[in-house]
């Protein structure tokens, strides 16, 4: 399984647990596999390369398309990626599955419907728009696609404990590794 490159690519709305599940892969896979691994997300795009962007369909998209190249590089560079953006429409994670190639990229979706992620409204997001102090909020006044056709893995984040989203994400990229693990090198 070491040294193996791929992009897992989670996406879903804001509180369904992309970024827990997306730190306990990372730490999972560096720590008890000694995969190299970047981890990207939002917030830390964001907070630098991403950061005179808005959350207008544009800007999101612009900061999708800096992420996937980002993520590209990762692979180019031997390194397992993981990505957790919210990555609200379907043409947004065709460009990004162009921008990565189809091989190098697994989507996973984190799914919670959306009174479960406006319960747990970690970044106070949700509370945020209700007031309209939050503009443009995915799910409330911006849509989010459902992906038409089943992703690599659908995770029903709103429907099942942390623990047992973590154990199937877990299996899944230990397989795909394998399996990636076990083709004749070019």
């Amino acid at each position: 399984m070491n040294g193996c490159s791929h992009v897992f690519w989670l996406f879903g709305l804001s509180g369904a647990g992309k970024s827990t599940l997306a730190d306990a892969l990372s730490h999972d896979l560096f720590s008890e596999h000694g995969e190299k691994v970047l981890r990207l997300d939002g917030d830390r795009l964001r907070s630098g390369l991403s950061s005179g962007l808005g959350f207008s369909d544009a800007d999101r998209t612009e900061n999708l398309r800096r992420a996937a190249q980002v993520a590209r590089l990762g692979i180019e560079s031997g390194l397992v990626v993981v990505a957790a953006f919210i990555t609200p429409q379907i043409i947004q994670r065709g460009a990004i599955e162009s921008i990565i190639g189809t091989s190098s990229v697994s989507f996973i979706y984190v799914d919670a419907d959306l009174a479960t992620c406006q319960r747990r409204d970690v970044k106070g997001l949700y509370a945020g728009a209700a007031k309209g102090a939050v503009k443009q909020m995915t799910g409330v006044s911006a849509r989010f696609e459902p992906p038409l056709t089943p992703p690599a893995l659908w995770l029903q984040t709103g429907s099942e404990d942390a623990e047992q989203s973590f154990g199937k994400l877990k299996l899944f990229v230990r397989q795909k590794l394998e399996r990636l693990a076990a083709l004749p090198r070019r």
